[in-house]
C-alpha cells in the first residue's frame, strides 16, 4: 500500500508491507515539543544504534525536557554519559512518543538519529534504496 502525505511543506511518499511501514536510510521526522512547538528535521536510520539520539540544541530550542536518566553510550568516538529525554516525533505518518539520548549533532548532517529502540518497537521496516 502507498500513501501520499504531507510533512511540513514537504510531500512524502508512504509505503507499507504486510503491516509494516518502509523507511530508507533518511527520513524527514517532525520533533514534538511541549506548547505546539515542533520542528521538521531530516533524520538518519540507523540500524547500528541501539537509542536514538537528538541533537542537543534542537532539544533547547523547541524546550524538550525534562531529562529522565543518564545512559552511556558507545559509539565510534569512544564511551560518554549522555542525558536521556522523551519527546514525540511523527515518521511516515506515525506518531512516537520515545526516548532520545541528548548529543552535540552540530557538525553533523543529521540532527536526529532513530535507533534500533524505535524502529523495532513501532513496526518499521528499512529500505536503502528509499530515498525521503
Amino acid at each position: 500500500m502507498v500513501i501520499s502525505m504531507m510533512v511540513g511543506s514537504k510531500r512524502d511518499i508512504v509505503i507499507e508491507y504486510k503491516n509494516r511501514t518502509v523507511v530508507g536510510l533518511t527520513e524527514n521526522v517532525l520533533v514534538k515539543g511541549p506548547g505546539g512547538t515542533k520542528k521538521l528535521v531530516l533524520a538518519r536510520i540507523d540500524t547500528g544504534a541501539t537509542k536514538s539520539s537528538i541533537d542537543m540544541k534542537l532539544a533547547a530550542e523547541l524546550k524538550l525536557g525534562p531529562i529522565l536518566k543518564a545512559k552511556v553510550i558507545n559509539s565510534a568516538s569512544g564511551s560518554s554519559l549522555r542525558a536521556v529525554i522523551e519527546t514525540n516525533i511523527v515518521i511516515c505518518n506515525k506518531e512516537i512518543k520515545g526516548e532520545f539520548t541528548l548529543a552535540d549533532r552540530s557538525i553533523m548532517k543529521y540532527r536526529a538519529l532513530i535507533g534500533q529502540d524505535i524502529l523495532l518497537n513501532n513496526g518499521f521496516l528499512i529500505d536503502p534504496t528509499k530515498s525521503h
